[in-house]
């Protein structure tokens, strides 16, 4: 079945990504999920989607939220997440990736963010459906370009430019997530963490989940996978990612990519590069 990859245990299970040529930073997404789960993963980009069916469970910013059918899910860049179905037959479900710089770009404001990742408003949320879905079909470049505006139009009523304070500030564990980000290919032990802020791996470890609500590992995988993406989107053969990003092999690469993403490497790389 197309779109389907081939770890999805449950064949109604289906997941599907789409790049919109000549705008960059733009990653477009679909999806009917009924059992599937994901493990935690980040997007350094805005995620903004709709529910169209169903009611999805997702754990971002260390709260669990649930979002219901004619929800706007509006989720910050580099939030670590999950994803699973809060309904019986799943939930089906449109998403938008959005680079800060091209938001930016498009809005001509920087610094968005969004203070509530779920939103109920049934007429927002069918309106961002038809954007997202006229999107996906388009091959024209103008009309593309006019539905990202219009796009930008809706979400700005819910959007925030003044962060408080505390939003601004670093944590002094921001300096674990720099050295995982930047290692990212290297064998990286819990006592080497532990060494950058000067406490036992058990203190450290118990403490670094009070702040990030996950464990060190999960996050760099994380973010081993994020750069994976960007490494096949470049063109880069899956194998070859494996290695770039410090997983074992392409068959670990495998695993990983669809726990977090719900498509094998191969699949994404040939969905985004096809056109």
């Amino acid at each position: 079945m197309e779109g389907v990859p081939e770890q999805f245990s449950f064949e109604q299970d289906r997941a599907s990504f789409r790049h919109l040529p000549g705008i960059p930073g733009v990653e477009l997404y679909r999806a009917h999920i009924t059992r599937y789960a994901f493990e935690p993963h980040t997007h350094e980009a805005f995620g903004i989607g709709t529910i169209d069916r169903g009611a999805e469970r997702f754990r971002y910013r260390g709260e669990l939220h649930l979002a219901p059918v004619d929800s706007l899910v509006l989720m910050n860049p580099d939030e670590l997440h999950t994803g699973e179905s809060a309904s019986e037959g799943g939930w089906q479900y449109r998403m938008i990736y959005l680079e800060p710089q091209r938001l930016a770009a498009l809005t001509g404001e920087s610094g968005w963010w969004f203070d509530r990742a779920v939103r109920h408003h049934p007429q927002d949320a069918r309106s961002l459906s038809q954007i997202l879905a006229n999107l996906w079909q388009s091959d024209d470049a103008l009309e593309r370009e006019g539905l990202l505006l219009s796009l930008c139009d809706l979400l700005r009523p819910h959007a925030r430019t003044a962060r408080p304070p505390e939003a601004h500030s670093r944590h002094r564990f921001d300096t674990v997530r720099d050295y995982l980000r930047d290692n990212l290919a290297e064998r990286i032990t819990l006592t080497d963490l532990a060494s950058l802020m000067s406490l036992s791996p058990w203190h450290f470890q118990r403490q670094f989940k009070a702040q990030y609500h996950v464990t060190p590992h999960q996050m760099l995988m994380a973010f081993r996978l994020f750069q994976a993406r960007q490494l096949l989107i470049e063109g880069m053969l899956p194998a070859d990612v494996a290695a770039a990003v410090g997983l074992t092999d392409q068959a670990h690469l495998t695993r990983s990519f669809s726990g977090r993403y719900g498509i094998t490497p191969a699949r994404y790389q040939k969905q985004v590069r096809h056109r």
